[in-house]
């Protein structure tokens, strides 16, 4: 299956080497030059993923982002030349599920559309976490019978905590196991997705009881 990749980027030179690299990366790939442009088809066609520069003209990234999310779950990609902490942990907290900072190879960005458009791993009956019941066939999960709306990097994040049945899972293995390659120690990514996710599987957020941190080890899921 051909993947199908929306390049939102102003700028129209770097839009053009984007595209012809993704596509001899075997991608799809459509563009739009802003956000007013891109929304709209996004919602009249059908994308696997979707590249997002944070320096928009009109509609910034970050609004994109957000509304995409609110949206639904279409894996998002900030694409920046941002550098700073503050910028890189706006985007995520917008709903992004990863980021690239300029300027990167094409292959590192190719490996992390393909890394977010993988399947969830089907197979796996469902889970029980407290009042939580996790389904991995179907991608969903349920607290106490209500649905809970989670991005597809929330569910393989919490998919793997679970799976470990209480164990600890160290920050580097689930960069690997969820994000799918190494962050050689820029854990950013995996704090600001423990947030979001603590945020909506917690019945309070700033005293977790599901999702535990275990401080200079990682994470687990109380069993």
């Amino acid at each position: 299956m051909c993947v199908r990749v929306l390049l939102v980027e102003d700028d129209e030179r770097i839009r053009q080497a984007l595209c012809l690299a993704l596509s001899d990366e075997g991608f799809n790939v459509g563009e739009a030059g802003s956000g007013e442009e891109a929304l709209p088809r996004l919602e009249a066609e059908p994308f696997d993923v979707v590249l997002v520069d944070l320096t928009l003209p009109g509609m910034d990234g970050l609004e994109v982002v957000r509304t995409l999310r609110e949206r639904g779950d279409l894996p998002i990609i900030v694409v920046t030349a941002r550098t700073d902490a503050r910028d890189v942990i706006a985007g995520l907290e917008a709903g992004a599920d990863d980021y690239v900072t300029k300027p990167f190879l094409a292959g590192v960005l190719a490996a992390r559309v393909r890394a977010l458009v993988r399947r969830r791993g089907p197979g796996r009956e469902a889970v029980r976490v407290g009042a939580l019941e996790i389904r991995p066939q179907e991608g969903v999960v349920h607290r106490a019978g209500e649905r809970v709306h989670l991005t597809r990097t929330e569910f393989r994040l919490l998919l793997e905590l679970a799976g470990a049945a209480g164990r600890i899972v160290t920050r580097e293995q689930l960069l690997h196991k969820v994000w799918g390659y190494d962050y050689f120690g820029d854990t950013r990514l995996l704090d600001v997705h423990i947030r979001r996710l603590r945020r909506k599987i917690e019945v309070n957020p700033d005293d977790p009881e599901l999702l535990l941190t275990v401080r200079g080890s990682g994470y687990r899921i109380r069993s």
